[in-house]
């Protein structure tokens, strides 16, 4: 086949038609991105070795914690720990019930208290009637016995346990008279004796 025009010519023509320089512009920025991406790439990689690293180094500070508590744990001290901690929860429940058992008794006896506090307020404060007049008895025969006290005279028995000596004793001469009970005497003869030797 002939051609027309020389084909050095048509092959220069060819050339200058095509236009490369967007390509290659297009090419050096896909070789901007790919160099921008590695490096990129190439951060995360090592960002992501250290965090391996420090994760690692921790896995290993947990497992020797770990072994450690293991060796250092013991089944039977925890067995006597529980015990222990058993018995002293039984301990306290006891004493619970014991103080529960306490309370009620108290509160009974409280109660008692008050019904008998009640009752006396009922009753004022010189007492019953029967109450009052076994007192005034009381504290006639207590004043009595307190004026027989007070007198220098020492009432001594015989062997027999009868009353028979009376030691009368004089504070102001500093005498001691010994007088015999006979009942051929009166008691109004004795009554002045004594009152004269004290």
């Amino acid at each position: 086949m002939l051609l027309d025009e020389d084909p050095a010519t048509l092959i220069h023509h060819t050339i200058g038609n095509f236009t490369i320089h967007p390509d290659k512009a297009a090419l050096g920025r896909i070789n901007d991105s790919l160099s921008a991406l590695q490096q990129a790439r190439d951060l995360r990689i090592r960002e992501a070795e250290s965090a391996l690293k420090k994760l690692s180094r921790n896995l290993s500070t947990l497992q020797a914690h770990h072994t450690e508590t293991v060796s250092s744990h013991s089944a039977t001290d925890h067995a006597s720990q529980i015990l222990a901690l058993d018995t002293q929860k039984f301990r306290i429940a006891k004493s619970a019930s014991d103080l529960e058992v306490q309370g009620d008794r108290l509160e009974q006896e409280l109660d008692g208290l008050k019904a008998r506090l009640s009752e006396l307020e009922m009753q004022g404060v010189e007492g019953a009637e029967g109450e009052r007049g076994k007192r005034e008895l009381e504290d006639a025969t207590l004043l009595k016995l307190k004026v027989y006290r007070s007198l220098p005279i020492d009432i001594e028995s015989n062997e027999h346990g009868s009353y028979n000596k009376a030691v009368i004793r004089d504070t102001q001469k500093g005498d001691v008279h010994v007088l015999q009970v006979d009942p051929k005497f009166s008691r109004y003869y004795y009554a002045n004796y004594i009152w004269q030797h004290m």
